[in-house]
């Protein structure tokens, strides 16, 4: 283990960079509507341009992860940090610049890469720097700091134009990256370097059913996190339509309040792992909490803008489970495989949302927006429970150990 002087620099850093992370993963969604008058995209057009937009960024996440999982493992942890915030501070900047819809989604896949690697990076280099029982506080600190960008995010948009908000998610990006040259690459990863061992083969994920269904399960407990939040959440004009709400609710207002739950949320999932020595208990909890606030949700006729306001701050708050969820998936696996995982699990769970999403319209077609809310939510929190008992308890787990 490292020095406690580095360990706390180390969990600083990674902290501030999935800050910016957040911020820059989350402002086109806040500033799509501003954005999109300027360039000149007609208002018939604005939703079906938007997932475009969102999808070109879905997909450089995916390919991202992929990319940048390797890269930890055959490279080092380290350049993952450098190499991603490089890019995605560039591509901020970029975006700032653009007047078309194809050059806005080229550089939002571009911008995808980059975002693609922060979290997984962060997560294996703090996890293998601190000591057994106490790697769960420096996840915990990462991202209950780190969801808050997204907080920054609106107010930037709120007070800027939407060409500055872009601009000032590149330049804190750029100042982080200045910040980084003091960070030192993770003990248990030097310790692998000389050793004759396969690293970042993503092949080896499959290659075992055992290794592959460790894989699947660690991917399925956090399938209901993205669903409440890319639907629940940013469909809560139409959810809110639907059940009679006294205002028209507003999404950017609902997407504030839901990541000030998961800030609070991760926090307290982290610290309660801690007391009870059980990362698979507090999991278990947290998808209780998803099904309890997403029944409140969807059965609250005549819903207030206000009421709308607390319930996405505890839906936010079931959902905190996400830094917790990363990091039992980069426990579950060797060092020579554990960047791989931990930047792809986040990531895939992010592009699951893309089927979730169409098997919900399937199910709209057929019985409405908020019968299908409670067949999905329950679905897939019935799926991540029964992967959650499938999945060995990662607590207190000795890292330091190769897959062969």
């Amino acid at each position: 283990m490292e020095n406690n002087r580095g360990v706390v620099f180390l969990i600083i850093v990674a902290s501030l960079g999935y800050f910016v992370d957040i911020y820059d993963l989350v402002i086109f969604s806040i500033v799509r509507i501003q954005s999109f008058h300027d360039i000149g995209i007609p208002e018939d057009s604005m939703r079906t341009n938007g997932e475009y937009v969102l999808n070109m960024q879905m997909g450089g996440l995916l390919l991202g992860g992929i990319l940048w999982g390797i890269i930890g493992d055959k490279f080092g942890r380290i350049k993952v940090l450098f190499g991603s915030i490089l890019l995605y501070s560039l591509a901020n900047i970029a975006n700032g610049f653009v007047n078309d819809i194809h050059s806005y989604a080229i550089i939002r896949f571009i911008a995808g890469i980059g975002l693609a690697g922060e979290l997984g990076a962060g997560i294996t280099l703090v996890s293998e720097s601190m000591h057994k029982d106490k790697r769960g506080y420096g996840t915990m600190v990462i991202a209950g700091v780190g969801v808050l960008g997204a907080i920054l995010a609106f107010y930037v948009a709120e007070y800027f134009s939407w060409r500055n908000a872009y601009f000032v998610g590149g330049g804190i990006g750029l100042i982080l990256l200045v910040l980084r040259l003091g960070t030192f690459e993770s003990g248990l990863y030097k310790g692998v370097v000389s050793k004759k061992v396969e690293k970042g083969k993503l092949s080896m994920l499959f290659n075992s059913k055992e290794r592959s269904l460790r894989y699947l399960y660690c991917l399925l407990i956090g399938l209901p996190i993205w669903f409440v939040v890319g639907i629940f959440v940013t469909q809560a004009p139409e959810f809110g339509k639907a059940l009679g709400a006294t205002d028209v609710l507003s999404a950017g207002k609902g997407i504030v309040f839901t990541y000030i739950g998961i800030s609070l949320g991760d926090i307290f999932a982290g610290l309660l792992a801690q007391l009870t020595k059980s990362r698979r208990l507090v999991v278990f909890l947290f998808q209780l909490g998803i099904i309890a606030t997403s029944v409140w949700f969807l059965s609250s006729a005549g819903l207030t803008e206000q009421r709308f306001h607390w319930i996405a701050f505890f839906m936010g708050l079931a959902v905190g489970y996400w830094a917790t969820f990363v990091t039992i998936a980069s426990e579950q696996f060797g060092t020579n495989l554990r960047a791989t995982v931990a930047t792809t699990a986040p990531n895939f769970v992010r592009g699951a949302l893309i089927p979730s999403t169409l098997l919900f319209e399937v199910f709209v077609s057929r019985y409405g927006i908020i019968t299908s809310g409670y067949i999905m939510i329950f679905l897939l929190t019935a799926i991540a429970i029964f992967a959650l008992s499938k999945l060995k308890e990662s607590f207190n787990k000795d890292l330091n150990y190769l897959e062969y």
